[in-house]
């Protein structure tokens, strides 16, 4: 490339198969469209034969349908997956490919036979089969289709080194050499297959990064609602306000007794919700059956297509056929569909991209190039694994579900006074970041505070009902002092953060800091705060409340002193002390620290009621025992 470059640049685009690489982008598309509507077709169809109850119908057609299913498979794995393999003689792949329709139908008729034998004489739960030979057979395709795209290229270039080691051998120069050389299949080492093979389980074992790819698919296609992963916009939206509006316009054209019928094969039985699985074994088959047949149907006709597209756009139309995407999820989980739709083409553009810039640079730089790439590699892969471990490290604190009375009062506990300790000190230099003027501080605070505001935005939006509906509590109060102790952290948070927010900007923006007497206005008034939370937090150790009053008082003469500055300050600016910013901020601050505390005092109500109620219910409880 960099010889081309330099002799006419004009000729690169000769030797870039445009044409293949259209039709192989194309075929992407096509398949990606023709997974989901096949996915959610056949599970729609499938749920209304067997719906959510399925065990009683199953009993009937589970034979068949594991027969199919497991066809399908085995003929995704001998032709797909086993399809010039050493392993199988090429005799019989040939004597089975010539008698395809006869070869399919005793397969169809020998699971059939097998799958009743183990439902009916061995009690066996057949849809594990299913799911654990359709996950077989997806391995072998990753395994063939995936593994060799990532290590094509690197064996490739590793036999354009040797022919270029081999005509220097002989004396020749290494300019005589054309790209002719590499027109020919690259025949690779069984060895590098099996290290690759090798590295390739070790990575899906031990990487958290392979977890979360595939919790983001299970979390799209989930049955029900909770916490979603991506926000809603205005083309997700707009599909959904479509989907809708066909929805009533097909509802107009059937009867209402053909609608309460079909709906009744999509109700979901409580026990099943209870267990708070993604989705049930019946889904979980169809996904891998008809994911394994495209691609074997793909395969078959020379077809350009990805394992890892068609089997995330399957499982994705079949979680909208399953009514897994109601109206409370429907505009994030497509949201997080076109996201990853999105993610695959950019990461397409950026690797082409990134790859000529690479080629480029270790052309020009050679072995130091080399060298410096290598580094920069591992820089990126160390970041990349902090933020990773950093971002799951906050869903895991934020993603407990509490089940009991015990663990409600624990948490809430936990979390004021994580969110004093947290307030506090962001409060506390905010004020000295405003003292001394320092942009990287109050940069640092204003991250953390818009963090915790996140934090708790989302817990009030996405877990408070999941919690509730997971507390096996019938006290009312405690729920409900729980709710009050979320809602109330959030708008201390919010506050927070509209003050850490203005006081960066104002300093970010070269405005004059504070005066000494606004200073010392500021940090008395931060004294006080302080002495509020620490007299709660005193109160929390000992759990003693009696002297609750305390705090009430702390509060009035907080609002009393903040309006005192609030007078002090329009002083200043009649009397041109101040300048206009400098004012609309201090006087900000005041109103926020206002709310602040006005919120914190509530919040310390609704954590004594809770604490209270539950000491009652306790002693009531004592009492019916003696």
């Amino acid at each position: 490339i960099f010889s081309i470059w330099q002799a006419n640049a004009g000729d690169l685009i000769e030797y870039i198969n445009t044409g293949k690489a259209l039709a192989i982008i194309s075929g992407i598309f096509v398949s990606v469209a023709v997974a989901f509507i096949v996915g959610s077709s056949v599970m729609y169809i499938t749920r209304i034969i067997f719906s959510f109850k399925y065990k009683r119908t199953f009993k009937f057609f589970g034979a068949l349908w594991g027969g199919f299913a497991l066809t399908a498979m085995t003929y995704f794995i001998v032709f797909k997956g086993l399809k010039n393999s050493p392993i199988v003689a090429t005799d019989f792949l040939n004597l089975v490919e010539s008698n395809m329709l006869r070869s399919l139908l005793v397969t169809f008729a020998g699971w059939s036979v097998f799958m009743a034998l183990l439902q009916f004489l061995f009690r066996v739960n057949i849809l594990k089969i299913i799911v654990l030979t359709g996950t077989m057979a997806l391995a072998l395709a990753f395994a063939s289709n995936d593994l060799v795209n990532f290590i094509g290229v690197p064996l490739a270039g590793l036999d354009a080194f040797k022919n270029a080691s081999a005509t220097l051998a002989s004396g020749s120069s290494i300019d005589t050499l054309y790209m002719d050389a590499l027109n020919g299949p690259v025949k690779a080492d069984i060895r590098m297959l099996l290290a690759a093979g090798i590295v390739m389980v070790l990575a899906l074992w031990f990487s958290k990064k392979a977890k979360t790819v595939t919790e983001t698919e299970v979390n799209l296609a989930r049955q029900g609602s909770g916490l979603e992963r991506f926000s809603s916009t205005p083309l997700s939206r707009s599909i959904v306000r479509w989907g809708v509006d066909t929805n009533r316009f097909l509802n107009k054209l059937t009867p209402s007794s053909f609608r309460e019928k079909l709906n009744n094969r999509f109700v979901i039985p409580e026990q099943i919700e209870e267990q708070g699985v993604s989705f049930d074994l019946i889904r979980a088959s169809v996904n891998l059956t008809i994911a394994a047949l495209l691609i074997s149907l793909g395969t078959s006709l020379k077809l350009p297509l990805s394992t890892t597209y068609v089997t995330f756009m399957v499982a994705m139309g079949t979680s909208l056929a399953d009514r897994a995407w109601g109206r409370e999820s429907a505009v994030y989980r497509i949201t997080g569909v076109l996201t990853v739709i999105g993610g695959w083409f950019i990461t397409a553009i950026v690797a082409f991209t990134v790859a000529m810039v690479v080629a480029m640079f270790l052309a020009w730089g050679g072995k130091i190039a080399i060298f410096i790439a290598l580094a920069l590699v591992g820089f990126i892969l160390f970041k990349s694994s902090k933020f990773h471990q950093k971002r799951k490290l906050a869903e895991k604190a934020n993603a407990t579900l509490i089940e009991d009375e015990r663990g409600i009062v624990k948490t809430s506990t936990t979390e004021v006074r994580e969110v004093i300790g947290k307030m506090l000190d962001i409060y506390h230099q905010n004020v000295k970041g405003l003292t001394k003027e320092s942009r990287s501080l109050l940069r640092e605070i204003a991250s953390k505070a818009d963090e915790l505001y996140l934090n708790y935005k989302n817990k009030r939006t996405y877990e408070v009902v999941p919690t509730i509906q997971s507390i096996t509590l019938k006290e009312l109060d405690i729920e409900q002092e729980y709710v009050q102790i979320v809602d109330y952290t959030y708008e201390i948070t919010k506050a927070l953060r509209v003050i850490t927010s203005d006081s960066s900007l104002y300093i970010e923006n070269n405005h004059k800091g504070f005066n000494d007497e606004q200073e010392e206005d500021l940090e008395d008034l931060s004294k006080k705060v302080t002495n509020m939370y620490k007299t709660f937090i005193d109160m929390m150790e000992r759990n003693d409340y009696s002297g609750f009053a305390t705090i009430i008082n702390i509060r009035d003469e907080i609002i009393e002193q903040c309006a005192k500055l609030t007078k002090k300050q329009i002083r200043r600016v009649k009397d041109k002390e101040s300048g206009t910013r400098n004012s609309i901020l201090f006087m900000n601050i005041l109103n926020e620290t206002k709310t602040i505390v006005l919120q914190s005092v509530n919040l310390m109500k609704s954590q004594r009621n809770m604490i209270l109620t539950v000491k009652k219910i306790s002693e009531e409880e004592t009492e019916k025992k003696n």
